[in-house]
């Protein structure tokens, strides 16, 4: 398996993660816990980044002097559908802003293109020190697909 599937796929607009619903997300009642979710999301976030060349660990210490981080700043989410154990899950990622000191990508969750989760996430640039920031440019290309 090479990286890049591990990792998802870029697309056209923004990003396409393949998820498997396995025992250890669902709830009692069989059904996807509604914090698994955000696992989700995150570990689609954090490919989307990693296919676009973007070394968060990397940023965190030298970028520019004083490091950049981003943290979720807000979420808003509405849950549609619930997905179960085995389910095959397609989340996907797009910018929809970034630059000045946030970016926002808006995720979807799908099961065989029935939508289970729909999302807004404003993520916050910082500073190591937790300081807002500035986006550079180059990354903001980058996100909006300008690169």
């Amino acid at each position: 398996m090479t990286l890049i599937a591990l990792s998802g796929e870029l697309t056209e607009t923004g990003h396409r993660l393949i998820q498997r619903v396995y025992y250890e997300d669902t709830d009692f009642s069989g059904v996807v816990y509604h914090a698994r979710y955000l696992h989700f999301m995150e570990r689609a976030r954090t490919d989307y980044l990693r296919l676009l060349g973007v070394e968060q660990a990397t940023l965190a210490i030298e970028g520019e002097s004083e490091g950049l981080v981003f943290v979720v700043h807000r979420m808003e989410i509405d849950f549609k559908a619930p997905a179960r154990m085995d389910d095959v899950l397609t989340i996907t990622t797009a910018t929809e802003k970034a630059g000045g000191a946030k970016m926002v990508l808006l995720q979807e969750i799908r099961r065989e293109g029935t939508l289970l989760i729909a999302a807004k996430v404003i993520i916050a640039v910082i500073n190591a020190g937790g300081r807002p920031r500035r986006l550079p440019e180059t990354l903001a290309k980058k996100f909006l697909g300008n690169t």
